[in-house]
């Protein structure tokens, strides 16, 4: 008896839990879900289509233990830091 090939779903499941290394765990909501597209025009994706791309995402070692990138959430958190100093800063000379 064989295995049935993974699915679209399958493989969005795989990148929300976190396993493919590219983001925490945590579901993105999608207006269209990972193969809606393909599947509205027609021309859905062959079941080694998919599993091909499940089988590079869960073994690409440069996602395995991948950090997320924080420079972006610092540099928010260092504007607004600044943003309220200058407000504090123009509220005491009053």
């Amino acid at each position: 008896m064989s295995s049935l090939p993974p699915t679209t779903a399958q493989l969005r499941h795989n990148i929300d839990t976190g396993r493919t290394g590219e983001k925490v765990a945590a579901p993105d909501p999608a207006a269209a879900p990972l193969g809606t597209d393909d599947e509205a025009a027609g021309t859905p994706p062959s079941g080694q289509a998919v599993a091909m791309a499940r089988d590079a995402e869960l073994k690409d070692p440069a996602r395995q233990g991948a950090k997320p990138d924080r420079g972006g959430l610092i540099f928010v958190v260092a504007v607004a830091v600044f943003s309220l100093a200058v407000i504090a800063a123009g509220v005491s000379t009053l």
